[in-house]
């Protein structure tokens, strides 16, 4: 490497100017939504819409010029470097070894120009403050000086396997097995909705769409509504396989060396994600329920050092949704150790009672009062409705109860402290105990009268907090003190042990 006197300050590469641009994308394309919805005819609206793009084109492409010709970089023998502003020049300088996670992303349009952005995560990038992002470098550029960065210098060798997972298509059934399959189309259709309506253009006068709804109306009710669902089912199905062929595309999880887990994907947006073993914390086994109910989970690092936690959800992603069994083993894996056994401390059974309370009163009975006071107030058909609705909420709600409070665990093992909750998403969750900074233990009057609490291990790293609800209340201070020793000592009043009895004094020796 270059010594910091003669380390040379570098540019980014002037495509970056395209990138600023690409933001014209949208409304370059609400403006042919409205040619072809309006069959041709441009309205007032879009033409004012089409100055604002061309005054918004002149503006952004001279302060990306700018930008581009007074933002430098340069890596020195101990420091990333990069100074950036126009009337207040900005210098920020990041040591090499506080670097723990170098991020390669590139868009669609960066493929086709090239280019990938470049984002190096520090110790204290958790809300994304101390993080350095480039915005535009050439690929070869971004590899070698991704490189650099992540370089260390009592870098190990490996004695195992360094790849640890690689895509395997049959994974692609499990796609579908995500609640986003029924809501992801009702998103896009809102999202189509609310692009037209922000153009003049009124779905609901479009041909069409009022011959659909038409016929729709005058068709019998019973096969139309369950032929409209399998629709919505089919069109979330195949969007949900084609967002996770995109997004998995040429997936590669593997150790580059003793210290660097690297994960790479994508197919039009690719990533590299790479992140240090000493910022690794833990990892998280996350089974939704209908996931879990065709045998899949998915993994996810729990990790400092990548962004804040919006961030975070997108680079923490190890493996995607797969067999269980996958998932264990690359859980495994990741933590250098076997992935700890199912057989966890359970917990008391008025969690099971909270569980179901809180069904009760908030998916039971409101939707019976509705449908109770709307059958007095509008018609009588729907009071069997209530005490239809009644019998198969309260099933549901009982049913899911029981799943919720069979996940329900914890335990320690070894170094790792081993967490279990959830029943729509059931996580197990193993951290080191190192990694916990501080407890929060929560009650309310409900937990209180039951006797639980609620304890929350404050982490430097992945979701920032991690909860296990509904512990004993008298367990919950010794399970925290043996977790992490030290910080709830000062808190812990421990029972005196008890005084052994003074000799009884003889008349004599008076």
């Amino acid at each position: 490497m270059n010594g910091p006197a003669t380390a040379p300050w570098r540019r980014l590469d002037p495509r970056t100017l395209l990138v600023h641009c690409g933001w014209m994308g949208a409304p370059l394309g609400s403006l042919t939504l409205t040619a072809l919805a309006t069959e041709g005819r441009i309205t007032p609206g879009a033409w004012i819409t089409l100055a604002v793009i061309a005054a918004g084109f002149a503006v952004v492409t001279a302060i990306g010029l700018i930008r581009w010709a007074r933002t430098e970089f340069r890596v020195t023998d101990d420091s990333f470097e990069v100074r950036s502003g126009l009337l207040t020049r900005r210098l920020r300088s990041v040591p090499l070894h506080r670097i723990r996670t170098v991020d390669l992303t590139a868009t669609p349009l960066h493929r086709l120009l090239g280019v990938t952005v470049l984002r190096a995560g520090t110790a204290g990038s958790g809300d994304g403050g101390s993080e350095l992002s480039l915005e535009a470098l050439k690929v070869a550029e971004a590899e070698g000086l991704r490189a650099r960065l992540a370089a260390r210098s009592d870098v190990g060798t490996l004695t195992d396997d360094p790849v640890l997972a690689r895509l395997d298509w049959r994974w692609l059934r499990r796609a579908p097995l995500t609640f986003w399959v029924v809501g992801g189309v009702f998103v896009a259709a809102g999202t189509v909705y609310r692009v037209l309506d922000g153009i003049g253009v009124d779905a609901w006068r479009i041909g069409f769409v009022q011959r659909a709804f038409r016929e729709f109306g005058s068709s019998v009710l019973w096969l139309t509504v369950p032929l409209a669902l399998l629709a919505v089912l089919a069109l979330g199905s195949a969007g949900a396989i084609v967002l996770y062929a995109e997004n998995w595309w040429n997936y590669r999880l593997e150790w580059t060396d003793a210290h660097t887990l690297q994960v790479r994907r994508g197919l039009l947006t690719t990533r590299a994600v790479t992140i240090e073993r000493a910022r690794l914390r833990g990892v998280l086994l996350r089974e939704p329920l209908l996931l879990r109910a065709g045998g899949g989970a998915l993994v996810r690092a729990v990790a400092g050092g990548l962004g804040n936690r919006e961030e975070n959800r997108s680079r923490s992603d190890l493996l995607p949704p797969a067999p269980r069994r996958e998932a264990v083993r690359v859980a495994g894996g990741v933590l250098r150790a076997p992935f700890p056994a199912p057989d966890l401390t359970p917990h008391p059974r008025a969690a099971l009672r909270r569980r179901r309370v809180r069904g009760l009163l908030f998916a039971v009975l409101p939707g019976t009062a509705v449908l109770a006071a709307a059958g007095a107030v509008v018609t009588p058909v729907l009071l069997p409705c209530a005490w239809g609705y009644a019998l198969v909420a309260t099933a549901a709600v009982e049913w899911l109860a029981r799943d919720a409070y069979r996940s329900l665990g914890h335990g320690i093992r070894g170094s790792r402290l081993v967490v279990r909750s959830g029943t729509f998403s059931r996580d197990t969750l193993v951290l080191e105990r190192a990694a916990i900074a501080a407890w929060t233990l929560t009650t309310s009057p409900f937990t209180r009268r039951s006797g639980l609490v609620t304890l929350t291990a404050a982490v430097a790293a992945g979701e920032d907090g991690y909860r296990l609800p509904d512990l004993p209340a008298a367990a919950a201070p010794a399970l925290s003190a043996a977790a992490a020793p030290g910080i709830l000592d000062e808190f812990l009043v421990y029972p005196e042990p008890p005084q052994p009895p003074e000799p009884a004094r003889s008349l004599r020796s008076r």
